[in-house]
């Protein structure tokens, strides 16, 4: 919850300033179009997250953290968007709003997705992403 605060407290200093963009706290961040999405409801799946999320910019990645052995969400999320200004917008309007009765926490993040080959060099998707790159295309690029 600390940092719910602080990232709102931040913010609330910036707009009373006018502060600009190359020297807002966003600015550091400019490198990535990845956001974290944590303390999420354990019952929500990749197309919920992306169906809130959406609202701010077009999600082209998402990485919902589970549980190796259950399955089960962890209440942690990497979503990456197409830009940059869509992750400003999603740090300033989710972080710290209730979703299912929880308050949620999102930030700025830097993330790398780990990649993995077959024989031929050809990347291996694990089935999840492969699933959500389908429902990505097909909701967002028609």
């Amino acid at each position: 919850m600390n940092n719910v605060r602080e990232i709102e407290r931040i913010n609330e200093i910036e707009l009373k300033n006018g502060v600009s963009y190359e020297a807002s706290w966003h600015y550091e961040y400019r490198d990535s179009n990845y956001i974290f999405i944590g303390s999420l409801p354990f019952e929500l799946t990749e197309g919920d997250i992306l169906a809130v999320f959406s609202q701010y910019g077009v999600p082209i990645y998402i990485k919902l953290i589970r549980d190796s052995q259950t399955g089960k969400s962890k209440g942690i999320c990497y979503l990456e968007y197409e830009e940059f200004n869509s992750c400003i917008l999603a740090v300033d309007n989710f972080n710290g709003i209730r979703v299912l009765g929880q308050v949620i926490r999102v930030d700025h993040c830097r993330y790398e997705k780990k990649k993995r080959y077959n024989r031929a060099g050809e990347e291996i998707l694990d089935p999840n992403e492969k699933i959500m790159l389908q429902e990505l295309q097909r909701n967002f690029l028609e």
